[in-house]
């Protein structure tokens, strides 16, 4: 296995670069992640309305690689936010998968049940043995400090949409203040950096493709990155960022394609604000 980068939260140490399973059917499930788990992969992400977190387990079974060799991470739907849904489905996910979950996250942030009710569900789920830590997914700032203010155990991890063309400036700063760190889901903005000119002439200066350039901009920033594919060939591609290293003014142009249309996967609750940078 190629060495990788990983970042260190809360005293754990976790694979910077992981395979997602977002919009996967079952099987192409359990095979890219058996698949990916051969490549070198030791981070996989799913998540309960993925309706895919079985073959989840079955891809990790099927690839020999020991389980605790791989950081798993699955996810609560916003409908079983209430405590005893909450739990139900904890353990419904940990059974599906055949595993306990390194980290499980709340999807999305709810005005209700408030999010120090919920908060208090994970951390019962947690303590109850369903996962190891606990996290949330797509929460700006502000209810991202609600979140670790109201919870006993650390928030490891905040998943996100991020990418080139989103900023985050203000969420990566909140998430260094409270210890936790960043996931970038859609890492590399669902295929729109392939035709991306600036991605493009970095890509061709050392020799990489442009996904290859826009995950090791993420590892970079000690970002955590999931892209998913349903090509093996393409999930090796996404893999091999351990050989170079983007400069300093590299760096810089990328974080310059950033836009304010440049979010893709808008579902937040109307009760809720994005940070403006």
């Amino acid at each position: 296995m190629t060495d990788q980068a990983t970042i260190t939260v809360d005293g754990l140490t976790i694979p910077l670069l992981g395979f997602g399973t977002w919009q996967l059917e079952p099987a192409d499930a359990r095979r890219m992640v058996a698949e990916a788990l051969r490549i070198g992969y030791r981070h996989i992400d799913t998540a309960w309305i993925y309706k895919n977190e079985a073959a989840v387990g079955d891809g990790i079974r099927d690839s020999g690689v020991p389980r605790d060799q791989i950081w798993l991470t699955t996810k609560i739907w916003v409908a079983h936010f209430e405590r005893d849904a909450l739990l139900a489905q904890a353990e419904e996910s940990a059974n599906s998968l055949g595993f306990t979950p390194d980290l499980l996250l709340l999807h999305w942030p709810k005005v209700t049940p408030s999010i120090p009710d919920t908060i208090a569900a994970l951390n019962e789920a947690k303590d109850r043995g369903l996962t190891r830590l606990i996290g949330v997914s797509n929460y700006p700032s502000a209810q991202f400090r609600q979140a670790q203010a109201a919870s006993k155990a650390r928030i490891i991890t905040n998943q996100v949409e991020y990418h080139p063309y989103l900023s985050l400036k203000t969420l990566r700063a909140t998430a260094a203040d409270l210890g936790s760190s960043i996931t970038a889901w859609s890492p590399l903005a669902q295929g729109q950096i392939a035709d991306d000119p600036v991605i493009g002439e970095i890509a061709a200066a050392h020799g990489k493709t442009p996904g290859q350039v826009t995950l090791r901009w993420l590892i970079q920033q000690d970002v955590i990155a999931i892209p998913r594919t349903v090509k093996p060939e393409r999930a090796a591609e996404n893999f091999g960022i351990w050989d170079f290293e983007l400069s300093a003014e590299e760096m810089k142009r990328i974080h310059g394609l950033a836009r304010p249309d440049g979010r893709l996967g808008d579902w937040i609750d109307r009760d809720f604000v994005w940070d403006q940078d």
